[in-house]
């Protein structure tokens, strides 16, 4: 049985929920509108100001849908209503960010410039040249674009150069030593 499957979702002020007979939901907040198709075999429910998922059956597919489905369309209703953060920090002399437009560009100690695009629903910004913060309402997209951001150059343990998450542990290796 899903224990998270079977909790209700608490809809915050502002928020409503729609769902049609083909599965699809559409979540709309304050901060927007997010859309996602229910998988076959789980239906949902509303009453009162709670959101709940059903499943149809005890088959495995149908039970490991229904704990994916409820913890998703949760997301949708957190990032309608709050918004998703995620920030990097830059560590390395001479490295650096700045957004020009709808482009990241990241200067990491390589022979180019690195320019990733940013995605229309993603809000990108940078301070003092090494911090990036990137806000959005879908958890995947946030977390999607940071983790490919931190993959151009991810934290290496010898010197902690790269780029990392703001609250990021790098455990550090002593290096070469002479004897």
């Amino acid at each position: 049985m899903s224990r998270v499957g079977n909790k209700g979702i608490d809809l915050p002020e502002k928020v409503a929920v729609n769902a049609d007979d083909n599965g699809q939901i559409v979540v709309e907040g304050p901060k927007g509108k997010l859309e996602w198709i229910l998988p076959e075999g789980i239906t949902l429910e509303q009453e009162d100001g709670t959101v709940a998922l059903k499943r149809e059956s005890d088959a495995r597919r149908h039970k490991a849908l229904h704990g994916t489905a409820r913890s998703l369309i949760n997301n949708m209703i957190e990032g309608v209503s709050n918004g998703f953060t995620r920030e990097l920090e830059i560590q390395g002399v001479g490295f650096r960010a700045k957004v020009q437009g709808k482009v990241l560009d990241l200067s990491l100690g390589f022979s180019h410039p690195i320019n990733h695009p940013i995605p229309d629903e993603l809000t990108v910004s940078v301070e003092d040249n090494t911090k990036i913060k990137v806000e959005g309402i879908d958890k995947q997209l946030v977390g999607q674009f940071s983790a490919d951001v931190r993959g151009y150059y991810p934290p290496e343990p010898y010197k902690g150069k790269g780029i990392r998450y703001k609250d990021e542990y790098v455990r550090r290796k002593q290096g070469k030593s002479v004897k």
